[in-house]
This record gives C-alpha cells, sequence and structure tokens, in this order.
C-alpha cells in the first residue's frame, strides 16, 4: 500500500468533511433556534455555485468568496421572513414539507435557466498547483479549502461565544420562554441566525465549485450528508457538527482509500447507525427543552 496515496485519500475525506460542516452547523443552527426542518438547504447549496459560476468574469474568484455569500444569506434573511415565520410554534413536519418544495422550486429553477448539464468552473490560477511536503504531495486549492473552513467555524464559533448575539442566541435555543419573560425578543436573531446559517451554504457552494460539477440537483446531492452529520453530532451542539464531520469525512476517505468507494455513503449511514444505537441523542446532543 502506498501510505502517501492512502494519506491523500484520508485528507480528501477530511475535505468532505469540511464542506458537510458548513452545511451541517447552518442546519444545526435553524433547527435548533427556531424548529425549522430546512430541507432547501442544500438548493442555497447549489444557488452560491451557479452565482459564482455567473459572477466570477465580473469579480474574479476572490470577489465572489466574500458577495456571494452574502447574497445568499440576503436571500436567507428574505426566505426566513417569508417563509419560516409561519412554521416556527407548528409540528416541524410542515416546514419538512414546505422547504422541501422549496428545494424542488430552486432546483428546477435552476434547471430552467441554466439547463440540466453540469458545467465546469476553473479554478483560479493563483491556487492552481500541488504543494509538495517531503514525498507527499497535496493539491495547493484543496488546502485553501480546508482553511477556509476552519477560518469559517473559528468566525461562527466567536459569534455564538463571545458575543452578546451568541449569548442570546443561545439562550433561545435552550429555552426561548425565558427570553420572553425579560422582554427580548427573537424575531431579528431567527432573521440574523437564518442569515448567518444559509450564507454559510452559499459560501459552500463557492469554494466546492472548482472541485465538483455544477448542476440543479447538486444541492440534493449534499443535504442528506448534512443532515447525517447533524444527526451523529447532536442537536444543539457546536462541536459535536465539527467532530461528526470530520469523523465521517475520515470515514468516507477510509473507503475510498482501502478500494471501497461504493460502499463510502453506506458506511456514513452505518456510522450513524450506531451512533444512535449507543447513544440516541448524538455524540454530543445538548438537552434542549422546548423539543422535549
Amino acid at each position: 500500500m502506498n501510505f502517501f496515496l492512502f494519506g491523500a485519500q484520508l485528507l480528501n475525506g477530511l475535505l468532505d468533511g469540511f464542506y458537510y460542516m458548513l452545511i451541517a452547523l447552518g442546519l444545526s443552527l435553524i433547527f435548533s433556534l427556531g424548529g425549522i426542518v430546512n430541507l432547501a438547504h442544500g438548493a442555497f447549496y447549489a444557488i452560491g455555485a451557479y452565482l459564482a459560476l455567473v459572477l466570477t468574469p465580473y469579480l474574479s474568484f476572490f470577489g465572489v468568496l466574500i458577495v456571494v455569500p452574502l447574497i445568499v444569506a440576503g436571500l436567507g434573511v428574505v426566505t426566513e421572513r417569508l417563509l419560516f415565520t409561519r412554521f416556527y410554534r407548528v409540528d416541524p413536519l410542515y416546514s419538512l414539507l414546505v422547504t422541501f418544495g422549496l428545494a424542488m422550486v430552486i432546483e428546477q429553477g435552476l434547471r430552467w435557466w441554466f439547463g440540466a448539464p453540469p458545467q465546469a468552473y476553473a479554478m483560479p490560477d493563483a491556487l492552481k498547483g500541488q504543494v509538495f511536503l517531503g514525498d507527499f504531495v497535496y493539491s495547493r486549492y484543496r488546502l485553501f479549502l480546508i482553511g477556509m473552513a476552519v477560518a469559517a467555524m473559528v468566525g461562527v464559533w466567536l459569534l455564538l461565544n463571545r458575543t452578546s448575539f451568541g449569548r442570546i442566541v443561545r439562550a433561545g435555543i435552550q429555552n426561548p420562554d425565558i427570553l420572553g419573560a425579560m422582554g427580548i425578543s427573537l424575531r431579528p436573531y431567527l432573521s440574523a441566525v437564518a442569515g448567518i446559517a444559509i450564507g454559510l451554504a452559499g459560501l459552500a457552494g463557492v469554494l466546492m465549485a472548482p472541485i465538483y460539477p455544477i448542476h440543479p440537483a447538486m444541492g440534493a446531492e449534499i443535504v442528506t450528508a448534512a443532515f447525517v452529520v447533524v444527526v451523529i453530532g447532536g442537536l444543539g451542539s457546536f462541536w459535536g457538527v465539527v467532530l461528526a464531520a470530520l469523523l465521517v469525512g475520515l470515514v468516507k476517505g477510509f473507503m475510498i482509500a482501502v478500494d471501497q468507494s461504493a460502499m463510502s455513503m453506506a458506511a456514513i449511514y452505518m456510522l450513524m447507525f450506531v451512533v444512535l444505537l449507543l447513544r440516541p441523542r448524538g455524540l454530543m446532543g445538548s438537552r434542549i427543552l422546548r423539543f422535549e
């Protein structure tokens, strides 16, 4: 066995884990705070990739890396105001059905506007090439992507744990009735969280556009794996989602490294099954009073 190739495949698996993390953190935040099961989250990931494709000739890759997540975050705020707000106090099943419909509308809209065939996005020239660490060789762009995902993760953690905004969001996740008794409205925080969460999906779409083909159904492909990460990590746990994303990525990378790529997704689902048998709340799931 070529151990350098094996290591590269594990690192590729971790790369998948990092972009699963960007999607899953947003899913977890929206559900934990508002009780919304957002099946359209992957569709916003696809929107991010297509916006990168359209805007890069005008802004360059590094320009769209800033602008596109902001545009997608704005779409997230609009979606929360027009759609999510109607379903905060009802059974999450209703939000699941509505966001599934929204995902289908977005997917078919992308298919109508851009066509069904996959489209390629050119990797930026500044990030082309390989990085050599002795005999180990790895893509410069993939290392950049991992660095961006880590930076986004740290930024979200600092926002949630080192700001007054984050303290209110965490209190709202655990017991919003206490905030109501203190005269604090969650209304603006719900919109902001939706914008941040969906903006992360847009960021993931931009980052993955040079690696994977861009097509209308790409959101449906990613959202299932992201839900698996949320379930394994545990509802309401930031570090649970991060740990689960890395674990899922390593499992997927390991299966590919041992020449069992056809079984890589099945191995992820088996991991979820085992975790739920041993820990029904997930690896680091928090007890959220309003869901019990």
